[in-house]
């Protein structure tokens, strides 16, 4: 019965001053919508990467040619051409941890239909390929591994193509087109997927036999890339150490020499761009906190305040016989409570502004629910805190000096 009688002078404490509890919660609810803001822009950012990386086929493992060179350092034409045709064989035939497997060489160039051109990329695969990056057909038919064998001239062409050497709404399969004056017959559309995680337009693609690009187009013998797509996710950092045990036994390579080549999954990169979102979510939080900071340095300020100004009334309780304690936890209660309205309210606030965040800047959120956990316990600490020194002043004061005091 003391406990609820405490509450209610609080209470009545705090809504005798309204004005002056909602300026000394503002930085806690400034504080608490910041903090679910910023943790629900991270995990919303995470959540993205890791459903735009795996929609790019969550199995796939790159091989490329020279070392890992991380820093952007630039690389020679010669370790460069480190990956052969002979390389993607062995690798098909002795790993065991992988469902597809194709090799890949690029290049760019103009896409021509008549008067109609568009700078893009052509990408020389197999059949495989559209298996490993999880890509459906919009139209036609996927060239055939005969085809590939006598590098026939057929492509695919993403939407962007499409649209832009396409512009009359012509259905482009059966037509004709050029990549670099060589001529192809469109034998498919590819299904349309958007931008990628790093901004790239995947729809901006033609796709054609590797044989075809690599002696009609690019005059090599070597290749770009080989991409394959492992048994599960599970097995991908599995089958990247057998991958590149292959490759090094393949290239005769000793214990103590460096790899030549680079394998990685999907997998390492969704690693890698988390710790990175993580990293700048826990810098957010870090600023957002601040405001939590100045919150209870705001309600530690009017807690002096209220204790001058009601000092006679103090004096007045322990005359009458009112321990330290009652006026310790009186005024300990009334900033725990003055903290968590004012968290209740940033909560309400955040989560108001993670919607409008989604909705009008189109970023992607995620409000996860210990971020409200942490908030209340954040806001309970900080009244506890920034409360305790001026309650356990108020409840020190000697009574014939505070009903002494003008």
């Amino acid at each position: 019965m003391r406990l609820l009688n405490l509450f209610k002078i609080a209470f009545k404490a705090i809504v005798l001053n309204k004005m002056r509890t909602l300026l000394t919660m503002l930085g806690i609810i400034i504080g608490v919508a910041s903090v679910i803001a910023m943790l629900a822009i991270g995990e919303g950012s995470k959540e993205s990467i890791r459903a735009t990386i795996s929609n790019m086929g969550s199995n796939m493992i790159t091989v490329k040619p020279g070392a890992d060179v991380r820093g952007g350092v630039r690389r020679n034409a010669s370790e460069m051409e480190t990956l052969t045709f002979k390389d993607y064989e062995a690798i098909k035939a002795q790993t065991t941890l992988t469902s597809y497997i194709s090799p890949i060489v690029n290049g760019s160039g103009q896409v021509i239909n008549g008067s109609n051109n568009w700078p893009s990329t052509i990408f020389g695969v197999n059949p495989d390929y559209l298996n490993i990056k999880v890509v459906d057909l919009q139209s036609g038919s996927m060239f055939t591994n005969a085809e590939v064998q006598s590098a026939a001239k057929v492509a695919l062409i993403g939407q962007t193509v499409v649209d832009n050497v396409f512009p009359d709404g012509e259905a482009p399969v059966g037509k004709m087109i050029r990549f670099n004056n060589i001529p192809f017959k469109v034998i498919g559309v590819l299904e349309e997927k958007g931008e990628n995680t790093f901004g790239q337009d995947q729809d901006d693609v033609v796709v054609a036999p590797y044989t075809t690009v690599q002696k009609r187009i690019l005059a090599i013998d070597h290749l770009n890339e080989v991409m394959a797509s492992a048994i599960s996710e599970e097995d991908a950092p599995n089958a990247v150490l057998e991958i590149t045990e292959i490759l090094r036994t393949q290239h005769k390579l000793a214990d103590a020499e460096d790899d030549d080549f680079h394998v990685r999954s999907m997998e390492e990169l969704i690693s890698t761009f988390s710790s990175t979102s993580e990293m700048l979510t826990i810098l957010l939080v870090a600023v957002a906190s601040i405001s939590l900071l100045i919150g209870g340095i705001g309600i530690m300020n009017i807690m002096y305040v209220s204790v001058k100004e009601r000092t006679k009334e103090i004096g007045l309780r322990m005359a009458v016989g009112g321990k330290g304690a009652d006026i310790l936890m009186q005024f300990l209660i009334e900033a725990i409570l003055i903290s968590i309205t004012g968290g209740i309210l940033g909560v309400i606030l955040g989560l108001g502004s993670t919607v409008f965040i989604e909705k009008f800047l189109n970023w992607p959120t995620s409000v996860a629910l210990y971020s409200i956990i942490i908030s209340f316990a954040v806001c309970a600490v900080t009244g506890i805190f920034f409360g305790w020194y001026p309650a356990r002043k108020a409840s020190a004061l000697d009574p014939i000096t505070a009903l002494r005091y003008e």
